[in-house]
């Protein structure tokens, strides 16, 4: 029987175990530029007991900002501070892919460089709030992206991604989940295209089909995986033929030979019934961060690797809490309760100071 503690072979890496550290937003990257800093090396060396670790969503681009304080892959500023960080990673063991994010419709102009504006598969505003650095504000309707924009987007991911094998990545993941820019393109009320980006279920899973495809020629696709979140309502997002849409865009990318297809499962439509569908149509690594209704994944969903249902397991806050994950499952616990109050922005505290069971 296959364990979460095998090894398995990813990225033409052995990686030690089938935990996975998830993309988790951190909001600490205050160096220059959207750069990472010292205290960002040490909170990923520090789990780099993971089989697997996939960093917090980092910008291909200055305009995928959508949050304060997040990393980008855009500048040689940037990729010279991530070296930092998966030198550090790479001298504990680990392995490290970086999340490639762009937000899409989400965020705010006050985050951005003067003169530009949000973009979108079409001009239509999320419903709610985000967080700026001045305090919660509307949404603003984005800018409809044109066919030369779609173009551009797409070549900075591959450039973000080659940036990333230049910091010394292992590979990076494409963030197609939780409502951003490559999710909004597969939903149905983000994008109201009616040209070739949009308009069907082929339409709508252009977009993201294209940049996995640059990315992949880019960098090879053994070094890139997918995170797909279907029918998750995060950042107003509809997705009314859901099924439809992720068994077409999966049967897309299969033939590539990815490193990876990351699943998360969310909302209340999580739908256990596709994952395992999903999974059948994926043969590379099938990465599953479960829907684990209020709470967090933790050592029951160990069971998920033992029964075939996934290859390797995503764990978010319980990570986040406990930078030697992996010794504390084998081990059954104890573990140590995530601060929510210190997960966005602040200093080393909540950061880099949960204890080890050594320590």
């Amino acid at each position: 029987m296959t364990t979460a503690f095998d090894p398995i072979d990813v990225a033409s890496k052995r990686l030690s175990n089938r935990i996975v550290m998830a993309p988790m937003t951190r909001s600490r990257a205050y160096g220059p530029g959207s750069s990472p800093t010292p205290a960002m090396a040490t909170y990923y060396a520090q789990r780099a007991s993971a089989g697997l670790i996939v960093t917090e969503g980092t910008q291909p681009s200055v305009v995928g900002q959508g949050y304060p304080s997040t990393p980008g892959l855009h500048s040689p500023q940037q990729v010279a501070a991530w070296r930092t960080v998966t030198d550090a990673v790479h001298a504990a063991g680990g392995t490290i892919f970086a999340q490639l994010m762009h937000t899409g419709r989400i965020g705010h102009p006050s985050m951005l460089p003067e003169g530009l504006r949000l973009v979108g598969p079409s001009a239509v505003a999320a419903a709610g709030k985000t967080f700026t650095q001045a305090g919660m504000q509307d949404f603003v309707t984005p800018v409809e992206l044109t066919e030369a924009d779609i173009t551009a987007t797409i070549a900075d991911f591959a450039q973000a991604a080659r940036n990333a094998i230049d910091a010394g990545f292992d590979g990076v993941e494409l963030h197609g989940a939780n409502g951003y820019l490559l999710h909004q393109f597969l939903s149905t009320n983000a994008n109201r295209r009616t040209d070739g980006w949009g308009g069907s279920t082929q339409g709508r899973i252009r977009f993201p089909i294209a940049v996995v495809r640059a990315v992949a020629d880019a960098i090879g696709a053994d070094r890139v995986g997918l995170r797909i979140s279907p029918a998750n309502p995060l950042n107003d997002i509809v997705e009314d033929d859901y099924r439809d849409t992720y068994r077409a865009l999966v049967e897309a990318i299969e033939p590539l030979g990815l490193a990876y297809l990351h699943v998360m499962e969310m909302g209340p439509k999580a739908d256990r019934d596709l994952t395992l569908d999903l999974r059948k149509r994926f043969t590379g690594t099938f990465v599953l961060n479960p829907d684990t209704p209020g709470a967090a994944t933790g050592p029951t969903e160990l069971s998920l690797i033992e029964d075939g249902t996934a290859d390797m397991l995503s764990f978010g806050a319980l990570f986040l809490a406990n930078p030697d994950l992996p010794a504390r499952l084998a081990a059954g616990g104890p573990f140590n309760t995530p601060d929510q109050a210190t997960f966005y922005g602040g200093d080393e505290h909540g950061y880099t100071d949960y204890p080890t069971l050594t320590a």
